[in-house]
């Protein structure tokens, strides 16, 4: 059973997904432009995620808003790194990155990077008109951290049913790991087909219980070698898996055969090979495995009978059916 490990929330229909260390967070509201490009403050609050605790725009993201290159943004906080704590600019750790490679698709390209980005607090954007000192940083800069305000305000407002949303998904990751223990203690006490099986008289069900788990383990083919074999035999071999091919080595008998070509115009088909002489034992084919029925399929259980696993491979002993 899968485990639940990410947790997401919803905000005017637009998703917010805590992957971690990392979200990305979205809202709606006015478009403005930036060299030509339209961006909404909904588009900014979508770039910001949370790294550390700490809600941040990537250098690249940052660069975009702003229309000019990457290493603009990240040479003017460089030559006045005084201006810039940790706690407005930080590298991202190589595990960091990695992640944000991976819940981020617009960072993909990150992976082939050779430096980790660095990310920009609401602090670190406010900081930024002073050392890039155009009138159009200015207003940039006002309206990224009127994005990161909308985003505090929203986690503000909405707190208490993030909270109430988080504890849901914890109570169910807690409930699916009770649910795979209990599954996985019902695994350990369920009964196991054994290698010899001794049924009493009348004991027809567990008996054909018995041989329908057999059917129902195979995973490549099932051949029956049997004297007297009737409809109730098909109804045997249907529980078997898709896939999985079956085989009747058995006497002549025309009603068995009219029952088997209308078996066969409806299920997945049953193969029948005469057997060329009587046969006194019956025999049962799982893959690679070979038991023998001390009674036919269609009578097991009837009266005091066995089951045992042969250490004979199957080809030996079709072999001798020749």
């Amino acid at each position: 059973m899968a485990k639940k490990t990410k947790n997401t929330y919803v905000q005017n229909s637009e998703p917010v997904t805590n992957s971690g260390h990392l979200e990305e967070v979205g809202a709606k509201c006015d478009h403005f432009v930036v060299n030509g490009e339209a961006f909404s403050q909904s588009d900014i609050e979508k770039m910001i995620i949370t790294v550390r605790g700490e809600q941040v725009l990537i250098d690249r993201d940052l660069a975009m808003i702003y229309g000019v290159e990457t290493k603009v943004i990240n040479q003017a906080a460089k030559r006045n790194s005084r201006r810039f704590p940790e706690r407005y600019r930080f590298q991202l750790t190589k595990d960091e990155m990695m992640e944000l490679v991976t819940n981020c698709d617009r960072f993909r390209t990150l992976k082939h990077s050779t430096s980790e980005p660095y990310a920009y607090t609401e602090y670190g954007v406010s900081m930024l008109p002073s050392v890039m000192s155009t009138q159009k940083a200015i207003d940039t800069s006002i309206r990224i951290i009127d994005a990161f305000v909308a985003m505090r305000r929203f986690f503000v407002q909405n707190a208490g049913i993030l909270m109430r949303i988080a504890h849901l998904e914890r109570h169910q990751i807690e409930t699916d790991e009770k649910i795979d223990l209990i599954l996985d203690k019902m695994e350990e006490r369920s009964p196991q087909l054994l290698p010899e099986q001794i049924f009493q008289t009348g004991c027809v069900w567990d008996a054909w219980s018995y041989v329908s788990d057999l059917v129902r383990s195979a995973r490549e083919r099932i051949v029956l070698i049997d004297n007297f074999v009737d409809d109730r035999v098909l109804s045997l071999l249907d529980k078997r898996a898709d896939g999985v091919t079956a085989t009747i080595h058995s006497r002549y008998s025309e009603p068995f055969l009219t029952d088997l070509k209308k078996h066969n115009e409806q299920y997945p088909a049953i193969d029948f090979i005469q057997l060329t002489h009587k046969n006194h034992d019956r025999f049962l084919i799982i893959d690679d495995k070979v038991y023998l029925m001390g009674a036919s399929l269609k009578d097991m259980g009837a009266g005091l009978c066995a089951v045992a696993e042969m250490q004979a491979s199957p080809d030996a002993i079709l072999s001798l059916l020749k």
